[in-house]
């Protein structure tokens, strides 16, 4: 997998890789209005519970998009999709913690932009 593109975990002694599609995008926007409302959705759930159904599903959906991209490439080789009570069972509630940290790192190689500053020679004019 393209580590530029994706963030590793591992669930219950099984490695996957975190990604973020155009597919997961779509899934984001529907639930929570698009990515920029994410981080704060994440960041501003008081309840507990709440917050960690957000992450199960947010763990559940980016790291089965690894998941199909390899069952899509593979097609005789296909590997299981993840459900959110899989993720549930398979993890504590601090590996939970953990991971959201890999989800907001996936989430940003996602949409990072490849910019290159051009030299400003205003900034090394001299002045006089």
């Amino acid at each position: 997998m393209d580590n530029e593109r994706s963030s590793g975990i591992s669930i219950g002694g099984q490695e996957y890789e975190m990604l973020l599609t155009t597919k997961a995008t779509k899934e984001i926007a529907k639930r929570y209005g698009g990515l920029s409302n994410l981080g704060e959705k994440l960041m501003k759930t008081e309840n507990f519970e709440m917050a960690l159904d957000e992450v199960v599903w947010l763990i559940t959906l980016l790291a089965n998009q690894s998941v199909l991209v390899h069952n899509l490439q593979n097609p005789s080789k296909k590997r299981d999709l993840l459900t959110e009570e899989t993720v549930e069972l398979l993890t504590s509630p601090f590996e939970l913690a953990e991971y959201k940290n890999a989800i907001m790192d996936a989430m940003y190689k996602g949409t990072k932009r490849h910019v290159e500053s051009e030299d400003e020679p205003s900034k090394n004019a001299q002045v006089g």
